[in-house]
């Protein structure tokens, strides 16, 4: 591949999910000879299964405890994993250079205060002026800084405020799709040259009961057994479980990365989202242009990170294309090992793949009853998102040699 000096690179990697913490953690996980431990916590929200967070230090990237304690889980776990992308990139301590940073963040709604919210629905069942009982909880119960968790652009501003990133930003909502949109944006950015380095990704914090409420509401979590992601087809709900997660990267073009001597895992050559019906197989056909630009991958050394949410239906659609339009290349349903993480699953998907070839990883399969060993170490990757409503997205990485 022929490089030019607005090609985007990836040159920051900050990740954590139940797997561990940081980057090592997760290119042993890719690595590794046989198929990764599964971490699932399966008694605190049962019969919903979910992917927890690791044991974490938080102040090894958010010093202040004031600004720890403010912070919910979600951005606390974001405004983590954007510290170590920025430390990976060598830009942490750079000032200047995170002055002028663009800044791209896939965000859910925010976090609610269960207590109150139950609270709320408990009185509701014995009084009927319900209308004045929620205006009284609102104005005596609610905690005066859970606005602040509730404002989905807050991520954004604490990772300002904690990592002093104070270039341009905007946050993106609307679930997987939203991160889909974060990392096209900057590409496009940065492609262009109406930018040169940005901080992009996404959290999600599963580990909630209004979160796993939102899931099961629709049908679509997995009940009280934990299965590989492709395996799940018999098991009691929608093929569903979640994992709390962060994702950061930092993109830059090849001109600005290499000026400062940066390291870089791979290099972006196509990313794009769109959505639309998915009957009438109008999915097969969209998801078949997203993945044109990966027709000439070298197919023994491509690794398929997909970002199926393992429902029924839609996870086996998913596979039958990515077979039949990248035959050879080795599928990896990585919520299977993660949980699905929602609005940080592409840019996650994204960070595995960029460890992956900067490692040579033959990536274990994460489901051995349907997913073929790798050949040969990984040299291209592929990674894709499928909503679990709506919205789709392909990118496709390979390596710098």
């Amino acid at each position: 591949m022929s490089k030019a000096a607005n090609d985007v690179v990836i040159s920051g990697v900050g990740i954590v999910t139940c797997q561990g913490v940081g980057k090592e953690a997760h290119i042993a996980l890719l690595s590794a000879e046989s198929a990764p431990k599964v971490i699932v916590e399966t008694e605190k929200f049962k019969p919903y299964p979910v992917h927890p967070l690791p044991e974490i230090d938080w102040s090894q990237q958010i010093a202040k405890r004031g600004d720890q304690r403010q912070m919910e889980n979600w951005q606390r776990i974001g405004v983590f994993a954007a510290g170590l992308a920025l430390d990976d990139a060598g830009f942490k301590d750079n000032i200047e250079a995170c002055g002028t940073m663009d800044m791209i963040v896939a965000a859910g709604g925010g976090e609610r205060d269960i207590n109150v919210d139950t609270l709320i629905v408990d009185e509701g069942l014995k009084r009927n002026d319900r209308e004045l009982l929620l205006n009284e909880k609102l104005t005596t119960e609610l905690r005066p800084t859970l606005f602040l968790a509730q404002l989905s652009n807050l991520l954004a501003g604490n990772i300002s405020i904690v990592h002093k990133v104070t270039g341009s930003s905007r946050t993106f909502m609307g679930e997987e799709a939203s991160g889909v949109s974060a990392v096209e944006t900057a590409f496009w950015r940065i492609r262009s040259g109406e930018s040169t380095h940005a901080l992009v990704g996404g959290a999600f914090a599963a580990e909630r009961p209004d979160m796993i409420l939102l899931t099961e509401a629709i049908g679509a979590h997995t009940r009280d057994e934990w299965a590989p992601l492709w395996s799940r087809s018999g098991l009691e709900g929608g093929g569903m479980i979640t994992g709390s997660a962060g994702a950061f990267l930092v993109l830059e073009s090849r001109k600005h990365a290499e000026e400062r001597g940066a390291h870089i895992y791979a290099t972006i050559s196509a990313v794009e989202g769109d959505r639309g019906s998915r009957s009438a197989g109008n999915f097969e056909v969209r998801m078949e242009r997203l993945l044109k630009p990966a027709a000439d991958l070298p197919p023994d050394s491509t690794a398929i990170f997909s970002g199926s949410t393992g429902m029924h239906e839609i996870a086996a659609r998913e596979k039958a294309v990515l077979k039949h339009q990248l035959p050879g290349a080795a599928i990896r349903g990585f919520g299977g090992v993660s949980g699905h993480t929602i609005e940080a699953h592409f840019p996650l998907g994204l960070a595995l793949a960029a460890l992956a070839i900067d490692a040579k990883a033959k990536v274990p399969p994460f489901d051995a009853a349907h997913e073929a060993p790798m050949k040969a170490g990984t040299k291209a990757a592929v990674v894709t998102t499928v909503g679990h409503q709506r919205g789709e997205g392909v990118a496709v990485l390979s390596a710098e040699a």
